[in-house]
């Protein structure tokens, strides 16, 4: 599994790049099946669609969840460039999500073990498995690089 996570990361990563070109923060995700094929993809669209929610993560969700008729996603994987926020990781939990792959950490915003860490909480019904660190480095310099051109 470990080639496949960096070959979604890799189809994230394009996502994400489309984002950074559209002056939106670079964020892409992608959603595979239990299968291994990518069902949805999805990069940041807040300022175009004028909607705080339209993170790439929660895109994704609504692309896979209209596919598949159905709000519950048992058995898939989530890859996306950068760690979810506390919306995301709450709609992912909710998404019954069997995986959640990420590139980098967000110590700002993030809520999959940096900032918060929601898919530890021994509280929830739904418990995501989370790999952090795929391809890294390359997801780590497109936020540093588009940040850097902001200021």
């Amino acid at each position: 599994m470990g080639a496949d996570l960096s070959r979604f990361m890799e189809k994230a990563l394009q996502e994400a790049d489309k984002a950074f070109r559209r002056e939106e923060v670079p964020v892409g995700a992608v959603l595979a099946g239990e299968d291994g094929r990518i069902i949805a993809r999805a990069h940041n669209r807040t300022i175009e669609l004028n909607d705080p929610s339209a993170h790439a993560e929660i895109l994704v969700l609504r692309q896979g969840a209209s596919l598949r008729k159905n709000y519950r996603l048992n058995g898939c994987i989530m890859v996306v460039t950068v760690e979810p926020c506390l919306m995301c990781m709450g709609a992912i939990i909710h998404a019954r999500l069997s995986h959640l792959v990420f590139g980098t950490w967000d110590p700002k915003w993030g809520a999959a073990g940096s900032l918060f860490d929601i898919p530890g909480d021994p509280r929830l019904n739904h418990h995501v498995k989370v790999t952090s660190g795929i391809l890294e480095e390359k997801s780590r310099k497109l936020m540093q690089d588009f940040f850097r051109l902001r200021r």
